[in-house]
């Protein structure tokens, strides 16, 4: 839901800082790999320390990135398959990352196995969400359905609750458990979405291979 409405805003948004990206001579590839990194250091450095306000705006930082480089490969017509495979791949990296930092943050200080094991769901559910639909076009199907709990989902509910969560070392009460609030809802809402393109794969796959069944064409 939030891929259709809000990469539409910030795609105008960050068109003049794209272009002024490519009047430096950066490359698209290259914002992609600095976007990651960028991500990664956020969620590795300082969620496993409990550090979920100043790990969540470096992450901020950086996870435009994902826009940026599309954006940039448009403007300078260099769009390619290999950019979409980085791109994609890279954000399965990020997102590991994201749920890798809390899930040690809650194996180590945080002591929390329950929450550990909800953050390390969460990180592979979203792996096999992605998968579901990468696996579904890659047999030809459209896979034509937008799940409850999306890539931007998922990290807009976790980045936001860290972010919050992280303002309890400032003294504000309470406000640490958004985290697993957010955690759980991520989780449930994973499962959901993972059920609906199971089901639609399914259902396309099954039209798909009766139109394709002999004696299925109309005769005239």
């Amino acid at each position: 839901m939030l891929n259709k409405y809000a990469r539409a805003f910030f795609t105008r948004v960050l068109t003049p800082f794209a272009a002024f990206l490519l009047r430096r001579g950066v490359s698209p590839d290259a914002v992609t790999l600095i976007g990651t990194a960028g991500v990664m250091a956020g969620a590795l450095v300082f969620f496993p320390r409990g550090e979920f306000f100043w790990g969540t705006i470096v992450i901020t930082l950086f996870v435009f990135s994902d826009l940026v480089d599309g954006n940039m490969a448009r403007q300078a017509g260099v769009s390619s398959r290999w950019g979409a495979f980085l791109d994609s791949t890279l954000d399965r990296v990020a997102d590991s990352a994201v749920f890798g930092g809390i899930a040690l943050w809650y194996a180590g200080t945080g002591n929390d196995n329950v929450l550990c094991a909800v953050a390390i769901f969460c990180l592979a559910s979203g792996q096999v969400v992605s998968y579901t639909k990468a696996r579904g076009e890659s047999i030809g199907l459209p896979v034509a359905v937008n799940g409850l709990v999306e890539r931007a989902e998922r990290l807009v509910i976790t980045l936001v609750a860290a972010g919050l969560a992280g303002l309890h070392d400032f003294g504000v009460p309470g406000i640490d458990v958004l985290l697993p609030i957010a955690l759980w809802a991520v989780a449930v809402g994973s499962l959901v979405t993972l059920g609906q393109r199971v089901v639609t794969v399914r259902k396309e796959a099954a039209e798909a291979d009766g139109a394709s069944a002999p004696g299925s064409e109309a005769t005239s």
